[in-house]
């Protein structure tokens, strides 16, 4: 059994990849979360470890001790363009000290480290598609710290032969992906806004596009990492070159919502106005990953919260 730790394995894409590490059944799963954003139902009914610690407290439990991980996953992050703007303070400390005391753990454990870094370090990089030779500008601290915790990986990599797997994401949906708080993502806000007759809302003029990847060609790619013990010299976007706009996502939710009403405001500070990945290495690294269309990876993610969408609302209330 290869023993996996997953950090933020109580939110969205931690636990996807947990459900999905235990349907392919040769994983010891141990999930580490503070529990300050992720939710503890979404772990309940699977057989894994829960370990409710902050990855910023150096002195934490887990830090010291020796649990010869063969895989650590480095999910947890505090999240949101916004969020980081008011409190830029709080996101360096999770998304950079944090980062920094697992990959001393790593070091101790001779784990393999998987991280998840962000599209959002291109900032002020306008080209397309975006390739991972590309320089970075982050407009963010958001972004600045996802830069600078994927420049403490890759040195932890070079002086201490830590194998890595480093990978921005970029616009990931899905199931289980939360919709009822001020910094939830686009896609399910909107499909649980639509779901509840309100109308919703678009920061400018809605011609701005996001390489969206649904979460199941995430966890797949994910898992394969994981049992390949993929060691990567660099970065890898994982992203699939679906370059879609919000108006055009408007357009194809308004098939199962006709009556869904938009409002258009001024742009909000710090987002990144196209994104869209060019594939050439993720699928070169990856062939065996099919990466789910997203016309269907949204139907199944509507069809989703329609029926379950009950289990996901009024979480934690998510701090500035």
């Amino acid at each position: 059994m290869n023993k996996v730790l997953v950090t933020g394995g109580a939110g969205f894409v931690g636990s996807n990849l947990v459900r999905h590490l235990l349907a392919v059944g040769k994983y010891d799963v141990v999930v580490l979360d503070d529990f300050s954003t992720g939710m503890k139902s979404n772990l309940e009914g699977l057989d894994v470890q829960i370990i409710e610690e902050d990855i910023a407290n150096q002195s934490a439990s887990i830090f010291n001790t020796k649990n010869n991980y063969d895989t650590i996953v480095h999910l947890a992050a505090r999240g949101s363009v916004p969020r980081s703007i008011k409190n830029p303070t709080a996101t360096t400390n999770t998304n950079v000290i944090g980062t920094q005391n697992l990959l001393e753990f790593a070091r101790k454990n001779n784990s393999h480290f998987l991280f998840s870094s962000s599209s959002s370090v291109y900032g002020k990089n306008l080209q397309l598609p975006k390739v991972e030779s590309d320089w970075i500008h982050p407009l963010t601290p958001y972004a600045a710290s996802k830069a600078a915790a994927e420049a403490y990986v890759l040195a932890y990599s070079n002086s201490f032969g830590i194998p890595i797997s480093l990978f921005r994401f970029f616009n990931i949906f899905g199931p289980w992906q939360r919709p009822d708080h001020v910094y939830s993502a686009v896609i399910p806000k909107w499909i649980w806004k639509a779901m509840q007759g309100q109308a919703i809302e678009i920061f400018g003029n809605g011609e701005q596009t996001r390489d969206f990847t649904y979460i199941g060609t995430v966890t797949d790619t994910l898992q394969t990492a994981i049992s390949e013990r993929k060691n990567f010299d660099g970065t890898v976007n994982l992203a699939f070159g679906n370059r879609v706009s919000l108006n055009q996502l408007t357009e194809i939710l308004r098939r199962e919502f006709p009556n869904l009403e938009i409002l258009y405001t001024e742009p909000r500070q710090g987002d990144v106005i196209d994104s869209q990945n060019n594939p050439s290495l993720i699928q070169s690294l990856f062939p065996k990953v099919i990466p789910q269309s997203f016309d269907l990876g949204l139907d199944e993610t509507i069809n989703w919260f329609k029926e379950y969408s009950h289990q996901i609302i009024n979480g934690p209330i998510v701090i500035d």
